[in-house]
């Protein structure tokens, strides 16, 4: 299983990233929506964990373009942000985001499963 995640907090980038890849789990980090945009071709992830708060395009954006692309049709997106409103949580969806987790209440093995639902689902 192959995971981008799109974030820009160095902490959570590192966590993340090291407590995936202890579940084998393959993980590529893109520090803001622009970069992540552009490895979503080239990593062809199974799931997207998104941020919305990020520099250069933020994660509503990055959603924004990938509905366009037809790209969240294909790739299950989890957004992972302390934006917990249900404005922001209501518009992430309906840009494409399958799933929310707000991040400043983090349980790994919670959203570890939540992952692996999202990919057991995923359309193909």
């Amino acid at each position: 299983m192959k995971i981008l995640l799109i974030e820009d907090d160095k902490f959570f980038q590192d966590f993340y990233s090291f407590k995936l890849r202890q579940q084998n789990i393959a993980v590529a980090v893109a520090s803001d929506g622009d970069a992540g945009l552009q490895m979503i071709s080239s990593f062809q992830p199974d799931a997207i964990l998104l941020d919305l708060i990020m520099p250069k395009k933020d994660g509503f954006e990055v959603l924004q373009e990938m509905k366009k692309r037809h790209l969240t049709e294909k790739i299950p997106v989890l957004v992972f942000s302390t934006l917990g409103q249900e404005k922001d949580i209501a518009r992430a969806k309906e840009l494409g985001a399958r799933d929310y987790v707000n991040k400043s209440f983090f349980d790994f093995e919670k959203l570890l499963g939540r992952i692996l639902e999202l990919v057991k689902n995923r359309q193909k």
